[in-house]
């Protein structure tokens, strides 16, 4: 639809131009505030498009954190619509979030060296939102808050993180309310610690699987924690391609491991029963 304009730019069908302070976008969106982040540190202007990309990757960290939140309180309610709609939501974000390595992934290690010594000991392991992240899928570390003791309120919210029942523990208590044979081991568990496989878990896992129709709702959760499950591993690799591309076997920033520590944690499957009980149907 074309607008008929005035001299002064104004017209009968065109939007409101005229507010007295920022315009009500600006309040909502704050996008003065997220286009002025950007404080670079070399002179490469490489380095601008792996700021942005980072702190892009940060903001998709806090959305996820908030889907699985909502799905673990959503869960822990009996709840599962709610909880199936914020997990399928997350799968689009996981995808979004793992499109986020394309426009680092041709790096050679000459263009990320242009710009690396500005990062000094940053690194991507020290993201307080990704910690979060790994807490919710049930990879606790107590170790892992030590680089956030010098920020007072990240270093609360990520112990608050470590002591509560992860997505997947939310998922087992459901699966035992409804009558399944979780262990008590398993319910009981030291939430602070990292979740370990269980045989047991993963006849449960077996059973529904099986007769997907007798508990039709807890298989189709099965399935999306999955999806889940799948993207995340996607991310891993994609991590570990990106890095190993950019700089191949070198140590990683901030002391890591870099491409050894990646190539373990591409191994690892979060919901691990829900991978090896299809072993067994």
């Amino acid at each position: 639809m074309s607008n008929t304009l005035d001299a002064s730019g104004a017209g009968s069908d065109t939007p409101n131009l005229d507010f007295a302070g920022t315009t009500p976008y600006e309040d909502y969106v704050q996008a003065d505030v997220l286009t002025h982040l950007q404080h670079l540190r070399s002179d490469d202007p490489g380095e601008m498009v792996f700021l942005v990309t980072t702190q892009v990757m940060e903001l998709w960290f806090t959305v996820i954190v908030h889907e699985w939140e909502t799905a673990a309180k959503a869960l822990r309610e009996d709840r599962i619509p709610v909880a199936m709609d914020a997990l399928k939501r997350s799968l689009r974000e996981l995808e979004a979030l793992n499109a986020s390595w394309r426009p680092l992934a041709q790096l050679t290690p000459g263009q990320f060296n242009a710009y690396r010594a500005a990062l000094g000991e940053g690194s991507g392991f020290q993201s307080a939102m990704y910690r979060r992240m790994e807490f919710l899928l049930g990879e606790k570390s107590a170790s892992m808050l030590v680089p956030h003791r010098g920020a007072p309120r990240v270093h609360a919210e990520l112990e608050k993180a470590l002591q509560e029942p992860s997505l997947y523990d939310e998922v087992l208590r459901l699966l035992a309310r409804r009558g399944l044979p979780v262990p008590q081991e398993v319910l009981e568990r030291d939430l602070s610690r990292r979740y370990e496989p269980s045989s047991e878990v993963e006849a449960v896992w077996t059973s529904l699987y099986a007769d997907p129709d007798a508990e039709l709702d807890l298989h189709r959760l099965g399935e999306v924690l999955t999806d889940v499950a799948e993207l995340v591993w996607r991310w891993r690799n994609d991590h570990l391609v990106a890095t190993r591309r950019a700089m191949g076997a070198k140590t990683g920033t901030g002391g890591s491991a870099g491409v050894t520590w990646l190539e373990k944690r591409a191994t690892k499957n979060v919901f691990p029963e829900l991978w090896t009980a299809r072993s067994h149907v």
